[in-house]
């Protein structure tokens, strides 16, 4: 065997075997958080006030992160956490709960601290209220 095709044996079975990975659970760094890992609900609180949500009028259009906007991914736009920050989000209404990755800035309105994708509103019964009172905590 070449030396050549040996080589590209070994990259194709690297490949294969790359694709038999676990899953885990993910690190303080793979969330975009400092400290330590509090695991599932866990954590502390970084806000409270007005949640909105942003839906069709933007599919597709390119977030602040560059990604283009999604509706049906488990996002949401803060004014200030980085982006790729995992936030779990808490309806203080109804105490659902769903965790949203930051890729976008705003909410623009007054008195509001997190605009969610329509996928992470509906997570939270927040579609037909539009708006609700929500607290932000590490996830």
């Amino acid at each position: 065997m070449s030396s050549r095709a040996a080589l590209l044996l070994a990259l194709a079975a690297a490949l294969w075997l790359g694709g038999c990975s676990t899953t885990r659970e993910p690190s303080p760094s793979d969330l975009g958080l400092p400290g330590s890992w509090d695991g599932p609900g866990g954590g502390s609180e970084i806000e409270r006030g007005m949640a909105s949500w942003y839906g069709q009028q933007f599919q597709g259009r390119r977030t602040a992160s560059g990604e283009p906007f999604d509706r049906h991914a488990l996002t949401a736009a803060h004014k200030t956490l980085p982006f790729g920050t995992w936030v779990r989000v808490r309806h203080l209404g109804t105490g659902q709960e769903v965790v949203v990755r930051i890729n976008d800035r705003g909410p623009f309105a007054k008195g509001r601290v997190i605009d969610l994708s329509q996928a992470a509103a509906s997570a939270i019964g927040l579609i037909q209220s539009g708006t609700a009172r929500v607290v932000l905590l590490r996830p």
